[in-house]
């Protein structure tokens, strides 16, 4: 039976080749990884908007993966299988890196923040935020933010259908931090209520109740009564 220090030996692993792969396949619109245990050795998935990029021509590139995988991180005979994320642009740790890439390069942050929110947005999230800290322009260090839609800041829909990612962006003047925000298109609110439409019920379908028929009865039985005194 696996031990505590096991499973937190295996997180402490899977973080540093997290941020190996963060590193040398941004280009590749890396997101995330998982890694399995089998009979056969160990199982590497890699979730990525281009997957072409990591395979390489005739699998050379994964195949460097995996030598690294096997030297850096001593992981015994390591398979690593490559999947397509289905909406790169609801993905936060995809768009962050878009942005990182951006500002890397020299693009202007107000159009670096605004192109990724337009695709988001397009893509069908319903909120947006994204936050540049740090000497963007001047010597002076200040936050900018770009925001559209709604993302909730707290409780059950910030923990379910909200998707969070942060990086760092070194530059001459000082490093820059960047934070996306996406609320998922199928995000819910405690507030939001569907209402059901009735449906009217047939005359035929109505039944009259037996107190009904009591009431009606109630007068006869009064004038039986009344009928039987009078004989008296």
């Amino acid at each position: 039976m696996p031990t505590k220090n096991h499973f937190i030996e295996k997180g402490i692993l899977q973080n540093d080749i997290d941020e190996y792969f963060r590193s040398k396949l941004a280009r590749a619109g890396y997101s995330n990884l998982e890694i399995f245990k089998t009979p056969l050795g160990t199982r590497v998935i890699i979730n990525a908007e281009r997957p072409g990029m990591i395979i390489g021509r005739r699998g050379r590139s994964v195949k460097e993966l995996t030598i690294d995988l096997e030297q850096r991180f001593n992981l015994e005979n390591p398979q690593i299988e490559v999947n397509q994320i289905d909406v790169p642009e609801l993905d936060a740790k995809v768009m962050v890196q878009r942005i990182a890439s951006g500002l890397a390069r020299g693009i202007h942050f107000r159009r670096a923040g605004y192109s990724v929110l337009r695709l988001v947005m397009k893509a069908g999230a319903r909120g947006v935020e994204i936050t540049i800290k740090g000497k963007i322009t001047s010597q002076r260090a200040r936050t900018e933010k770009f925001r559209e839609g709604f993302v909730a800041k707290c409780g059950e829909p910030a923990l379910l259908y909200v998707d969070q990612a942060t990086t760092h962006v070194p530059r001459k003047s000082g490093v820059l931090g960047v934070t996306v925000k996406i609320m998922l298109p199928q995000g819910v609110l405690p507030d939001e209520v569907e209402f059901i439409p009735g449906t009217k019920p047939d005359e035929k379908e109505i039944v009259e109740s037996p107190i009904d028929e009591l009431i009606e009865e109630e007068p006869e039985n009064k004038e039986s009564d009344s009928d039987e005194e009078v004989s008296d």
